[in-house]
């Protein structure tokens, strides 16, 4: 239905990516039947949509995007796929490193396991592709990309019997809002790098690899099935990472969320409808940072996604969004665990 990202090649020694491509290509099917002109016309609104959004989330949040960073890009199930494995695997390349350093398995040992855990990855990205509307790509060099799945789009849209061309630009608000948030604010991406290098940097290799490579796989394969790798990272100081990515994970998804329902009413005849329908349906679908909170252990704090929304517009309400916008001038304005349901406690220590 599109072009697709291309970029990932073989294995990384402990994942096999293309077996997990080729899985996951194939579990997501192709989406719903559609003509070529149609696709073409959906393709094209959902690239003029995308672009109308940068000036209306400018114009709401005040936050400005540089121009041509972070391209926009229509994908397919398959294209969702492939950039994923390859988001993927760069956000985990830190630990994979760390890992690996001090004990090489088997190169037997090393196929097997590099292949049972591409499998592992491949399902669940198979399963996800076919629910994920859009999302921002962080892990993309230079600057990070936008994906919009388009079959999804076009399935989601008939499935909630909505006004498509409303549909469409609604979904293109809320993930251009994380472009902006990406792209205007210049350490977010490299704040994110950071915070996935200091947990492999508390990991201690002899504990993980105490078992060989089939440790790893099994605490892997784990995670993705919605366990955790939290066993491998329990320190105090691992966990106070942990709440710092669900912290700021929150307050993006939360702050995208606020400016839908801010620009909306105003650019969308059929908001309300879109917003209520798609609630009922918005448990359980998810993106990259799902796929993230899923493999580190992060499902069970989902709620704080709701506190993030909850935190912006309280916030927002008491000081408007010029002050808000103090949050985006530093690592340090972010909100902590506790003050993501405390507004009154970031404002007091950030503002006053």
């Amino acid at each position: 239905m599109t072009s697709t990202p291309g970029g990932l090649d073989g294995q990384d020694g402990m994942v096999d990516w293309d077996l997990a491509v080729r899985i996951g290509s194939r579990l997501a099917g192709e989406g719903p039947q559609i003509g070529r002109d149609e696709a073409a016309h959906v393709v094209a609104e959902l690239r003029g949509d995308a672009e109308r959004s940068t000036a209306l989330v400018r114009d709401f949040t005040g936050l400005v995007a540089a121009e041509h960073d972070a391209p926009v890009l229509v994908v397919d199930r398959a294209g969702w796929v492939r950039a994923n494995a390859d988001g993927f695997r760069v956000a985990i390349a830190p630990m994979i490193e760390k890992l690996s350093s001090k004990k090489a398995p088997s190169g037997l040992a090393l196929a097997v396991g590099s292949r049972v855990t591409g499998a592992e990855v491949g399902g669940l990205l198979g399963f996800l592709a076919g629910k994920v509307l859009g999302q921002f790509d962080p892990f993309h060099a230079p600057d990070g990309r936008l994906l919009l799945v388009a079959p999804n789009v076009v399935h989601v849209e008939r499935e909630l019997d909505v006004e498509p061309h409303d549909f469409r630009l609604w979904v293109c608000l809320h993930e251009e809002t994380h472009r902006v948030q990406f792209t205007a604010v210049p350490w977010m991406r490299d704040h994110l790098f950071s915070e996935i290098s200091a947990i492999a940097e508390t990991m201690e290799p002899s504990k993980v690899l105490d078992d060989g490579l089939q440790r790893l796989a099994e605490a892997v394969k784990g995670g993705l099935r919605g366990g955790s790798l939290i066993d491998l990272m329990g320190t105090p100081e691992q966990k106070a990472i942990l709440d710092r990515v669900t912290g700021m994970m929150s307050l993006l998804e939360g702050h995208a969320d606020v400016v839908m329902d801010g620009v909306g009413p105003t650019v969308i005849p059929s908001v309300r409808a879109i917003r209520k329908k798609f609630d009922r349906r918005r448990k359980g679908v998810g993106t990259l940072d799902r796929l993230l909170r899923r493999v580190l252990g992060l499902d069970a704090k989902m709620a704080q996604y709701r506190d993030g929304a909850a935190f912006v517009r309280g916030v927002v309400d008491k000081v408007g969004m010029a002050e808000f916008n103090a949050v985006w001038e530093s690592p340090d304005h972010l909100p902590s665990k506790t003050e993501l349901k405390d507004h009154d406690a970031w404002i007091g220590r950030v503002l006053r």
